[in-house]
């Protein structure tokens, strides 16, 4: 067992030439207690949010913790970047964590947003023979690798009496796959907002099926381990302040989506229908959560999709 779990880690480091390429890192040191290094990806909102609006920054100034904020194009992406020591702190969906925690990856869980199930989505062309999810049997389905979305969709297709062998999955990230969606490349896309509500407001698209019933949808802050262990205080605060962060989002939603529009490339009408979306409700990590991700973890074993069965109640701190 410890030799398969090094050999999964080996490869999910391995993968960090292609997925990693492009994005800046700064130092991979594992632990700098007068750093706090933060992923984020722009879809992100309320961390988005957060950096713009300086809040941690000055909240962790008089304990001399430097806030300094990384994007990553989607959550693997992220997780690699935390795995490695690149970030200590980042938010991503349900899949990430699990394919993550499969290949060797030392991280907790460290608090999560309600579900969203509302939030991620399948959509086709208006013009495609394509009106249900049975309909989606041969079909090729783009979707980011490894994301929430790839769980959305085993379990979709289960709920509707296919299997995950009964598609043709196209991994692409989500501008490769929208394009592929748009020039007929792919039939169908499972994407989460904002990008979901970008391709239903600005291309030919429509919605076959949303997450409702099939799958929570949980977003997750996830932190390094020893980072966790030794900066209780930095955690906190951070968490405190997302979750003002949340409520002042909740109560603003136009307003938030306004300050977003140049930061996401989006419109604003656009931002503000994927934000109703979002709970941007954040609790500390329970039995509950975890149960359900074990499910996912399970799942994806049974498929082949991760190469060794994980117990997700590990990546807690004890």
């Amino acid at each position: 067992m410890n030799d398969l779990k090094q050999r999964g880690r080996r490869t999910f480091i391995a993968g960090l030439g292609a997925t990693l390429a492009g994005v800046a890192l700064p130092s991979w040191a594992k632990y700098q207690s007068d750093q706090f290094r933060i992923g984020y990806q722009k879809a992100a909102s309320t961390l988005v949010l957060l950096k713009a609006h300086g809040a941690l920054e000055k909240r962790l100034a008089p304990l001399g913790v430097k806030v300094t904020w990384n994007e990553f194009p989607a959550g693997p992406q992220l997780l690699e970047g935390l795995n490695v020591g690149a970030i200590d702190f980042g938010y991503v969906g349900e899949a990430p964590p699990v394919f993550a925690q499969a290949a060797g990856a030392d991280f907790v869980y460290t608090a999560y947003e309600i579900p969203t199930p509302h939030a991620e989505g399948v959509v086709v062309l208006q013009d495609s023979p394509i009106k249900t999810v049975a309909d989606l049997k041969g079909k090729k389905i783009a979707f980011n690798k490894g994301s929430d979305v790839h769980w959305f969709i085993v379990a979709l297709l289960r709920k509707n009496g296919l299997d995950f062998a009964d598609i043709q999955p196209v991994y692409l990230a989500p501008a490769d796959a929208r394009a592929a969606l748009e020039q007929h490349a792919v039939d169908a896309w499972a994407i989460w907002d904002p990008f979901l509500a970008a391709v239903e407001g600005q291309s030919n698209a429509r919605l076959i099926a949303d997450a409702q019933g099939v799958a929570s949808h949980h977003q997750f802050f996830l932190s390094q381990r020893e980072f966790a262990q030794k900066r209780k205080d930095v955690i906190a605060i951070a968490l405190e302040e997302l979750g003002k962060e949340g409520q002042w989002v909740k109560q603003n939603v136009s307003a938030a989506a306004a300050q977003l529009a140049p930061i996401q490339g989006l419109d604003a009408a656009i931002i503000e229908s994927g934000l109703r979306h979002y709970a941007h409700v954040y609790k500390p990590i329970d039995d509950n959560v975890l149960a359900e991700q074990q499910k996912i973890a399970d799942t994806f074993y049974e498929l082949k999709l991760i190469p060794r069965k994980i117990v997700t109640k590990d990546a807690v701190l004890s």
